[in-house]
Formats: C-alpha cells, sequence, structure tokens
C-alpha cells in the first residue's frame, strides 16, 4: 500500500477533497521533497486536474522516489 497525496492548492482541495488523500500542495511537495517524503515507501500522487501531479511524478521519479499518478476517477496513468 502507500500514501495517497494531493498536490492541489489548499482552497482546490478544500473545494474538492479526495477522502483517504493528505494535501501538500505541488509547490510545498517539491521545494520540500526530502524533508516531507521516504525513499522506502510508495506514493500515489493526485491533484484535480492531473497537470500537476504529473509534474510531481516526472521529478520525483528522477530523484529515486516510487511515485505513481493516479486520476480523480482512480484510474492508473503511469
Amino acid at each position: 500500500m502507500g500514501t495517497l497525496i494531493d498536490v492541489s492548492d489548499e482552497i482546490t482541495y478544500k473545494q474538492n477533497p479526495n477522502p483517504g488523500s493528505i494535501n501538500i500542495p505541488y509547490e510545498k511537495l517539491l521545494l520540500n521533497y526530502k524533508e516531507l517524503l521516504n525513499k522506502n515507501k510508495k506514493y500515489y500522487i493526485m491533484c484535480l486536474k492531473g497537470v500537476h501531479s504529473r509534474k510531481v511524478v516526472s521529478i520525483l521519479e528522477f530523484y529515486g522516489y516510487d511515485v505513481t499518478q493516479v486520476m480523480r476517477n482512480s484510474e492508473k496513468v503511469s
């Protein structure tokens, strides 16, 4: 299993919460990923439209994290 992270901004997350997810806004996650994430854990990354989550997954994969983008309808895309 893994942790579901919604990288939407705080306002968008409050308007469209996804049960079971934690909210870490896109910019905060990318600026603080070393403190917020553990390379030995699995993360599922999502956002409302998929744009920011796709960028986050691409960057974090490059740094060696186990991340997968998921869509709001739970359809796995990468």
